[in-house]
């Protein structure tokens, strides 16, 4: 009896007469407002799923951007008795520990956002990964930069038929940071624009650091940045905060590209702040981990047959600019 109550007992998740799915849901870090956005709407998705069979209680923690503290969080929730774990992993090449102890108490494991390795992700059945390819977003931010630039002819502010640019970098190291860099500034010259390189700056995907990284930056070029092309909205967030600042009015700025499709973001292109995001559909990718966690306690396999490699289900970026940000905003 003790057994049963402290711990996720063996092979308790072929069980499909029990009255209660406890789900573990961990982030890398509680200052993410996307992630944050996202286990909000990942809360509200596993509680509709409730039936008058089955229960669902969702607790949610973070790793305080720490992989060993993340590591001790989940050990404390299988000792809890959660039935599935949904993971955002601070370090995506490190997931070793938390796979042995899912895997010993038999608790199935939804990663989502940070993209295990692949050799991880294929040690034992139950482990599954939700979210989207970097390399799509970074392409259409690129065609959405290009697109507008090529409209826009007076970006070029000082006619040299180059743009000088930018780049707010999020996480060295991050899969993330390293294909949306590389395939949005790839993209934009193969649209056949010329680019000039002022500065690349790591600012860990936080506004605030971004803003800081922003006000130098301000101080050394004045008017001659002309494009910045940002990781995510935060960071592309900061760059409008550092302007405004400093005093540019808006014609004076250079235009400003994020990822993500936060609600500031999409505000701040209804203002004509930023000139456009790339969509990370937080609805869609949340569902999908909800559907997950409930099927796999369920013992069934109607959403799992549907996987890419039985592990993998890709959410699709959505390209947002001033002709259709209203249509997100709505959401």
């Amino acid at each position: 009896m003790s057994f049963a109550v402290t711990g996720c007992q063996q092979n308790q998740r072929i069980q499909t007469d029990r009255d209660v799915l406890r789900v573990g849901v961990v982030t890398y870090t509680q200052d993410d407002p996307f992630i944050n956005a996202l286990t909000d709407k990942l809360k509200e998705d596993l509680k509709a799923m409730s039936t008058k069979d089955v229960k669902v209680i969702a607790s949610v923690k973070n790793g305080d951007n720490d992989q060993k503290n993340q590591d001790e969080t989940i050990e404390e929730m299988i000792d809890a008795g959660c039935d599935v774990l949904c993971v955002n992993l601070v370090d995506r090449t490190a997931p070793a520990k938390i796979i042995r102890l899912a895997r010993q108490d038999d608790i199935p494991i939804v990663f989502f956002n940070r993209e295990p390795v692949k050799e991880d992700l294929m040690q034992w059945e139950y482990l599954y990964y939700v979210g989207c390819k970097a390399e799509q977003s970074g392409v259409m931010q690129g065609e959405t930069a290009a697109e507008y630039i090529k409209n826009h002819p007076e970006v070029d502010k000082n006619q040299d038929g180059k743009i000088q640019y930018v780049l707010l970098e999020g996480e060295a190291g991050h899969q993330d940071t390293i294909s949306r860099t590389d395939y949005s500034v790839r993209t934009v010259l193969e649209a056949g624009i010329s680019l000039e390189k002022l500065s690349y700056q790591f600012a860990d995907w936080n506004r605030g650091q971004a803003e800081n990284r922003m006000n130098r930056l301000i101080s050394q070029y004045g008017e001659g940045i002309e494009l910045i092309l940002s990781n995510n909205d935060e960071m592309a967030l900061g760059a409008v905060e550092a302007y405004r600042k400093a005093g540019y009015e808006p014609s004076q700025r250079p235009v400003i590209f994020g990822i993500d499709g936060l609600d500031d973001a999409l505000e701040a292109i209804e203002a004509g702040e930023m000139q456009g995001t790339v969509y990370n559909d937080k609805e869609d990718q949340a569902l999908q981990i909800a559907k997950l966690a409930f099927e796999v306690f369920k013992g069934e396999q109607q959403v799992r047959k549907e996987l890419k490699e039985g592990r993998y289900y890709v959410s699709q970026y959505q390209q947002v600019d001033s002709s259709n940000v209203e249509e997100f905003l709505d959401r």
